[in-house]
Formats: structure tokens, C-alpha cells, sequence
């Protein structure tokens, strides 16, 4: 016998809602991941568990067509996260601050001018990143940062694939606005 699928088992949390533990078992850890990102591990803990209750309390509305909870609970994050906005901004720079140290240190031998342009690099993205319409921004770190499909974004978001494709090709225009001269990208580029 098989693992059983997350339909299956929020399905059967109807009628024995102990099971339920098991989606918090397979999902909490890359949830738990992608909330740090967006606003820090002293809010990701509560929200995390506020996600699962969340889920947990509203079970009977999961589509059990669907084989796995994720973007459902993604769903879920996301609009929790629409009352963090203001300290999400804050989390990125810092993100984006840490990242450009960790880029300078790795190549010591760069200079300071590396270190230097790395910084100034991240706080760009960052900077259009948080100026990113709320739509477009979840929709963008759920795809490049979760790694999830398209399909799941919309499914995650409760909107149609081409409104998720529609956001990530605005997004990325944007982005792509702070392309430098000399062609080279800042700060990567998002999956198609």
C-alpha cells in the first residue's frame, strides 16, 4: 500500500481529525521556510501555526481532487501575509543586505568594489521588489522562491493560470527594468 495522497488524509480528518497532524508533518517545514523569508523566524512561528489552524478548521472546503495541500496552505500564508506588509519590506532588505555579504565574502580576493556592487545590486532588487504590487510580489516569491508551477500559484492564490502568468510577466518586466548597461542581470532571474 501507497502513501496515501493529502486528499486522502484531510479526508479522513473529517471523521478522525487526529490525521490531520500528518499535513502539518509533510507541509510545515517548507512552509515554515518560505514565511521566514517573508517576515522573519519571530513572526514565522505563529503564523505557521496559524496557517495549520487555519487549514485544520476549514478542511471541509479542501478539493479533494487536488493531490497535494500545498498551494492550498500556500494560499492560506499568503493571506495571513497581506497583514505583514510593512515589516515584509523591512525583512527583504535585510535578506537582500545578507545575501550581498555573503556574495562579497565568498571571493575575498573580489575587493571592496565587489562587495560594494553586490550591495547596491540587492538593495535595487529589493527595492523593486517590495515596490511590486501585492498581487504581482506573491505571486513572484511563490514561483521563485517556493519553486511552485504555475498551476500552483493559481491554485495557491485562487486565481487562473493566465492571471498567474499575466503577474510573473509583469513582475518580471519590472525587473528587468534594472538591468544594467552592459546586459548583465541583477540578482537573477525568475524560472519560466
Amino acid at each position: 500500500m501507497g502513501v496515501e495522497s493529502d486528499a486522502d488524509v484531510i479526508m479522513a480528518s473529517l471523521q478522525l481529525p487526529v490525521r490531520f497532524g500528518a499535513i502539518f508533518d509533510r507541509h510545515a517545514t517548507v512552509l515554515h521556510r518560505y514565511l521566514v523569508r517573508r517576515i522573519g523566524p519571530d513572526d514565522a512561528e505563529g503564523m505557521v501555526g496559524e496557517v495549520f489552524r487555519i487549514a485544520f478548521e476549514r478542511r471541509h472546503t479542501f478539493d479533494a481532487s487536488r493531490e497535494t495541500a500545498r498551494p492550498w496552505l500556500y494560499g492560506i500564508a499568503t493571506n495571513l501575509l497581506a497583514k505583514h506588509r510593512r515589516s515584509e519590506g523591512r525583512r527583504l532588505r535585510a535578506v537582500g543586505r545578507l545575501a550581498s555579504q555573503r556574495l562579497a565574502s565568498s571571493d575575498p580576493a573580489g575587493g571592496v568594489d565587489d562587495a560594494l556592487d553586490a550591495a547596491r545590486r540587492w538593495e535595487r532588487v529589493v527595492t523593486v521588489v517590495t515596490a511590486l504590487p501585492e498581487a504581482e510580489r506573491d505571486a513572484l516569491l511563490l514561483h521563485a522562491w517556493e519553486g511552485l508551477s504555475y498551476d500552483d500559484v493559481a491554485d495557491a492564490l485562487g486565481i487562473p493560470v493566465g492571471t498567474v502568468r499575466s503577474r510573473l510577466n509583469r513582475a518580471r518586466r519590472r525587473l528587468r527594468e534594472l538591468t544594467e548597461p552592459s546586459g548583465e542581470q541583477l540578482g537573477g532571474s525568475c524560472r519560466e
